[in-house]
């Protein structure tokens, strides 16, 4: 399955960068939660399980340490693994609002000789509205964090994020620290990380490719550095090294026809004194159609060719077998036994191999693989079964068991420790983006979620992954658009991306769909968000490409069997559906600052309420349950406001002076209004805030440890439970928090 990660996910964190402070003086940080406990706000805040669903670009072992692993990944932050739970703890929920851009490790790094040292640097975008990157350290394994801010951007989440470590602990000092750059050279800090200047002496210039450093690896007491911006002509180094941490050079006698190509990852063999590189002609993670693999005697200066297959063949349907290589890891315990990884390959699907012979001969592992995903069954991607994987850049070697290997790919981190048997090694890391959730108000699931990548979902349970996986007939890529009939819950309608139509519905609330009958013809390049009135007749779905080009709106009122176009309704905006009165839908023009309302079913929109904020797309219209006309519209910076009469006028609403997105869920004991949820700001910080008297006070339900980055998409409650809350984020999946009873 092909997935633009790049794009989609810039579309959406983008979105963010307008209110994004960018620079924040260092200091400690608040600890990162270890487990799911209640915080300060005296909430219990977990995710909904799903299972990965994102890019893990890293994984690393501690050399030193059984057990000892980090993992990073584009946008969701950092984790650890816990060995004895046999699962991840995320490292970095305490980035909050102002940090968005955080949430992008571009790298990780362990200190050997001290065990309880780790090393993150974070900055999502290399972009100009993009704040600066960040260095966090720590003294105990991730669980408190001190902050230095850099004045450098980088780019967890721009092509090559996929590529080695850029952060390296100099193997010779324990205090000096290397940070490899995408846009400004080689960094160095002599304080654990504390300051940072340039690297002396480092003779590589930096491009506009943005790639810059892509490794950094110890090779005895030397280190090497993969160089991303070669011109490709003959003689162009793209691997330099320091034996004394102060004079660089590039390594002579590079292979011949690398010079065209990005050294993606390298790993030492520290028995065999050998330096094994991975080679594509672009850094990935897509693009790639040729690559290599080469090791280095670091004692002779000696290189070989050991690529275990080369690129450009043919498959058995007569495709052209094209791809480049990505992940390499050595055994700690076993001389000239390793294993890498191709990327790219969509005709013959990536595989790892392994040698045990220094890369004379090679085994595909793929080609015994036995897959268990019965623990998040998505995998199998609407097919029979699962396939090997894509994207496998981030791979790695048990220092303390050759027989346990994990990879990571474009949705997971598959592990095996027999070589044969796979399975998801993934319970902790969650790294959704999520767009759209609903809470049934009826019926077995408490939730369904429309998301990046992986459509959608029916959530059975809030503690297993969905059983059905994502929703098939047909299986989208993102979803745009997910809602639900008000007056009958069972109904359910869908949008998204998809190779096989673009709009589906279901009859039983969201176990089993069907794909609707036709769709408008801008649905397949611009499926946008969707709407049911509350009885289900009528429907309306809004076309808006990812690029953010707005197409006209269209209509439908015999299940998506015909669909004609609605010319008053304002290009690209979200329709929402009068939850109690299936005559009257609403729309907001973000151009203007207006609300429209529909009182035939959609067929007509009229303008009510001007002179509204205008100016952004990321405004959010909701309406209140069970309520005609109760609507509330989150404004951003400009606050939160209220009509209670279909959006004839608006009133500002005095208690907050920020609203990014607003929900309702079940009524506190003895009131007679919905509990109100809302990301926003009341006070100085934003937070999740719920109200259980109509707007009038505000109390924050998360706190410091639990913030998440961006989480300005979807905020719900729970109508059948008081209290629980379901939190959409930009890549750590589904929160929900419930009140400590």
């Amino acid at each position: 399955m092909r997935t633009p990660r790049l794009s989609r996910r810039a579309v959406l964190a983008g979105s963010a960068a307008a209110v994004a402070a960018t620079a924040v003086s260092s200091a400690a940080v608040s600890p990162a939660v270890a487990a799911p406990v209640a915080g300060a706000s005296g909430y219990r805040w977990r995710n909904v399980v799903i299972g990965g669903t994102g890019f893990v670009t890293g994984v690393l072992f501690h050399p030193a340490v059984r057990g000892l692993a980090y993992a990073r990944t584009d946008i969701g932050g950092a984790y650890r693994w816990d060995d004895r739970a046999g699962r991840w703890t995320p490292l970095t929920d305490h980035l909050g609002w102002d940090d968005w851009n955080l949430l992008g490790v571009e790298a990780i790094a362990v200190d050997p000789a001290h065990p309880e040292r780790v090393y993150l640097a974070l900055g999502t975008y290399a972009q100009s509205w993009a704040g600066n990157g960040a260095v966090l350290r720590s003294e105990d394994r991730g669980a408190t964090w001190s902050r230095t801010d850099l004045d450098v951007k980088l780019g967890a989440n721009e092509d090559g994020r996929g590529a080695g470590e850029r952060l390296l602990v100099d193997p010779r000092d324990s205090d000096t620290l290397w940070l490899g750059t995408r846009h400004d050279g080689l960094l160095k800090s002599t304080d654990r990380g504390a300051t940072w200047a340039a690297a002396s002496g480092f003779p590589a210039k930096a491009s506009a490719s943005g790639q810059g450093v892509v490794f950094l690896v110890a090779a005895g007491r030397a280190v090497y550095a993969g160089w991303g911006d070669g011109d490709g002509t003959s003689g162009t180094a793209n691997l330099y090294r320091t034996a004394d941490g102060t004079a660089w050079e590039a390594v002579p006698g590079q292979p011949s026809g690398t010079a065209a190509k990005v050294p993606i990852r390298a790993a030492y063999d520290t028995h065999t004194r050998e330096l094994y590189v991975t080679y594509a002609n672009a850094p990935g993670p897509n693009g790639q159609s040729d690559g290599s693999v080469h090791k280095l005697r670091t004692a002779t200066g000696k290189w070989a060719d050991v690529t275990p297959v080369k690129p450009g063949g043919t498959t058995d349907d007569g495709s052209a077998d094209t791809f480049g290589y990505g992940g390499v890891a050595v055994d700690a315990r076993r001389p000239g036994t390793l294993a890498v990884s191709t990327n790219n390959r969509w005709a013959d699907v990536d595989t790892v191999y392994r040698t045990t012979n220094g890369g004379r001969t090679w085994t595909s592992l793929k080609d015994a693989a036995v897959f268990d995903v019965s623990e998040t069954p998505y995998l199998k991607w609407g097919d029979d079964k699962p396939k090997f994987g894509w994207w496998i850049q981030a791979l790695a070697v048990d220092p303390y068991d050759s027989k346990h290997i994990v990879y990571g790919t474009g949705a997971t981190l598959y592990g095996t420790r027999d070589l044969k048997r796979w399975a998801p090694q993934i319970r902790g890391l969650e790294e959704t983006a999520v767009r759209q959730l609903i809470s049934p108000p009826v019926g077995e699931a408490h939730l369904l979620s429309g998301l990046g990548d992986i459509g959608v979902m029916y959530h059975e349970r809030l503690t297993a992954s969905p059983a059905r996986g994502m929703a098939a007939n047909p299986v989208f890529g993102s979803a745009t658009g997910l809602a639900q009939a008000a007056a009958r819950p069972s109904y359910v309608v869908r949008a998204g991306w998809g190779d096989n139509g673009n709009g589906a519905c279901s009859n039983d609330g969201g176990r089993t769909w069907a794909p609707f009958e036709a769709q408008p013809d801008i649905a397949k390049d611009a499926p946008g968000p969707i709407a049911t009135n509350a009885d289900g007749s009528a429907l309306l779905w809004s076309f808006v490409h990812w690029d953010g080009t707005r197409y006209a709106a269209h209509r439908s009122t015999d299940n998506g069997t015909t669909w004609s176009e609605i010319s008053s309704f304002p290009k690209g905006a979200t329709p929402v559906a009068d939850p109690a009165d299936p005559t009257l839908f609403y729309a907001y023009d973000t151009d203007t600052g207006t609300l429209l309302a529909s009182t035939d079913s959609g067929r007509s929109f009229t303008a009510r309420a001007g002179g509204l904020p205008s100016g952004d797309a990321q405004f959010k219209l909701v309406a209140a349950p069970r309520r005609s006309g109760d609507l509330w519209l989150s404004a951003k910076w400009n606050g939160l406001y209220r009509s209670t009469d279909g959006g004839a006028s608006f009133s500002k609403v005095a208690s907050c002076w920020a609203s990014y997105t607003l929900g309702f869920g079940k009524a506190a004991g003895g009131a007679d209004y919905p509990a109100i949820y809302q990301v926003g700001s009341t006070d100085t910080i934003t937070a999740v805030y719920r109200s259980d008297d109509e707007a009038k006070t505000w109390t924050r339900i998360n706190d410091d440890a639990h913030q998440w980055g961006w989480t300005g998409e979807v905020v719900i409650g729970d109508p059948r439970v008081y209290g629980r809350v379901y939190l959409a984020t930009n890549g750590r999946g589904i929160q929900y928090g419930e009140p400590l009873r």
